[in-house]
């Protein structure tokens, strides 16, 4: 696991990474969402595909767990966003499945879809690879990124197997101290 941005300890402040990639797709229930709509919530921006095989329903239960562990401030204070990386076949009602299939709380996590270069952008703006490959599966890493209250990026998670607890309390952390 790599993290860039992890503070050293639970007090520490998390470092200011720049502006977050800022992007504006479709929801699952087919309206428009933007980074900047977000405003004034922390954001979780993770990146899968609803066909993947393997990673992606294992990081989805992950942050199911913690959407549940949120309680109260998840949706209120707290939101996460899911874009997908195959825009051609996870359109709003295929994302609305999976969201259902994984229960996921809608009135907090965003699933997003989009028009492939615009998608396509916004993947390699958040450092994140992503290829087709023979056996029409997506190749891709795994990177899950946190957006302070303003709309700056404070840290990026690489990998599925940063520390549930860790990531919560990054996510606390900004609530409270933005």
């Amino acid at each position: 696991m790599v993290c860039l941005g992890w503070p050293a300890a639970a007090d520490d402040v998390l470092p200011e990474l720049g502006p977050a990639p800022a992007f504006s797709l479709m929801s699952q229930d087919r309206r428009p969402v933007s980074l900047i709509d977000l405003r004034g919530k922390v954001v979780a921006v993770t990146f899968l595909y609803t066909a993947c095989p393997d990673i992606c329903p294992i990081l989805t239960q992950r942050m199911i767990t913690m959407q549940d562990a949120l309680g109260a401030e998840f949706g209120s204070k707290i939101v996460f966003v899911a874009i997908t990386l195959d825009p051609e076949h996870d359109n709003p009602e295929v994302l609305k499945d999976y969201a259902r299939a994984f229960e996921a709380n809608l009135a907090g996590w965003y699933f997003l879809t989009g028009p492939v270069a615009v998608v396509r952008d916004v993947i390699k703006r958040y450092g994140v690879f992503a290829a087709k490959n023979a056996n029409g599966f997506i190749d891709h890493n795994l990177v899950t990124s946190i957006v302070d209250a303003r709309g700056t990026l404070r840290v990026q998670y690489l990998g599925m197997h940063f520390d549930s607890g860790e990531f919560l309390r990054d996510l606390v952390q900004l609530v409270g101290n933005p």
